[in-house]
This record gives C-alpha cells, sequence and structure tokens, in this order.
C-alpha cells in the first residue's frame, strides 16, 4: 500500500540562491510595504515589479507569506475558496481508467459511499461532477503517460475549510489505491 508523500517546503538556501534572500528577509521587506493589508495579486506584483523577482518565485514567496502572516490557510486558494488534489498513474489504458469514472457500476467498486453526479464528461480527457449533492465540485482531467499507462487528476474544489481539504486529500490518496487495486488487478 502506497502512503500519501509529505509536502515539501523549499529551504531557504534554495529560496536565497535562486532569489537573493531568505524567506525572513522577503517577509520583512514585503511587512515594510504593507503587503499584510494586499491581496495575493497585489502582493505578487509588487514582488514582480518593485523587486523584479521572476513569476513562478513571486506566486512561491507570496503564497509562502500569506501562510506566515495567516492571510491564507493551507489549502486556501488566492481566491479564498478551498480545494484539494489528488493523482495516480496506472498501467492502464486510458480508456480503461476513463471508463472507471463514468460507468456508475465501476465507480461504486472504488468509491462505494460516494454522492457523484457527472455533470459534462469529454471522453479520455475530463470530467466535471457534483459531490455530495453539489456541496462541493470535482473536475478530473486524464492524461496519457505512455504505451498502456494513464494518470487521473483529482481537483476537489469548494470545500468549506483547510481541515476539511486534509481529510479530503487523505480520502483520494485511499480511493486512488482503491481504483488502481480494481484496474490493475
Amino acid at each position: 500500500m502506497r502512503k500519501p508523500r509529505a509536502a515539501k517546503r523549499m529551504s531557504d538556501e534554495a529560496v536565497k540562491e535562486r532569489t537573493g534572500r531568505t524567506r525572513t528577509e522577503w517577509f520583512k521587506i514585503l511587512d515594510r510595504a504593507g503587503a499584510k493589508k494586499w491581496q495575493h495579486t497585489e502582493i505578487s506584483a509588487y514582488l514582480r515589479d518593485a523587486q523584479k523577482m521572476g513569476p513562478w518565485w513571486c506566486q512561491m514567496v507570496a503564497v509562502d507569506y500569506e501562510h506566515a502572516r495567516g492571510i491564507r490557510e493551507k489549502f486556501q486558494k488566492c481566491d479564498g475558496e478551498f480545494a484539494a488534489s489528488g493523482s495516480r498513474t496506472l498501467n492502464v489504458p486510458m480508456t480503461k481508467l476513463f471508463e472507471a469514472w463514468t460507468d456508475e457500476k465501476v465507480r461504486r467498486r472504488w468509491l462505494p459511499d460516494a454522492n457523484v453526479e457527472i455533470t459534462t464528461a469529454t471522453p479520455n480527457k475530463s470530467l466535471r461532477a457534483k459531490w455530495n449533492g453539489g456541496k462541493s465540485r470535482l473536475s478530473v482531467n486524464f492524461y496519457a503517460k505512455g504505451s498502456g499507462k494513464s494518470q487521473a487528476a483529482v481537483d476537489h474544489m469548494k470545500l468549506t475549510s483547510s481541515a476539511e481539504c486534509a481529510k479530503m486529500k487523505s480520502y483520494w490518496f485511499k480511493a486512488l489505491d482503491r481504483l488502481q487495486e480494481i484496474l490493475e488487478a
């Protein structure tokens, strides 16, 4: 049985090597600029424009700052919504993986208690669904990963809190384990 990977935080040495400063130094700069009262896009723009930071690093430092200052919770997106994600690459063709999601009989084998209502589906590409009567939403994308391999990437959106995200992240990890056991048997 696989275990979830722990999220790794980039080291301060790596941040300094790539941006010229440590997180603590960036956080002091942002505090002095008044960033505690800014939206994510303003923080990122300030780092880009005033501090000449590259786009990827603007996002990374801005999100770290928001977490450190309590502006954003874990799993919270910049629009304030919460989402959890998970993915799995399986040794099965794309059509078989897609069918495991769209065929209710097959889906019930690995998501036995789930209340899923598929709203749109593009064969072997993606699907969108209501979860639990529409209280939250699923977006699932499918990717070919070579001969006889495919990946499902789940984004579970409109969750209510960071705690619910952590719960659903664990849920999806276990559900994708069950899916893998069924399809690769």
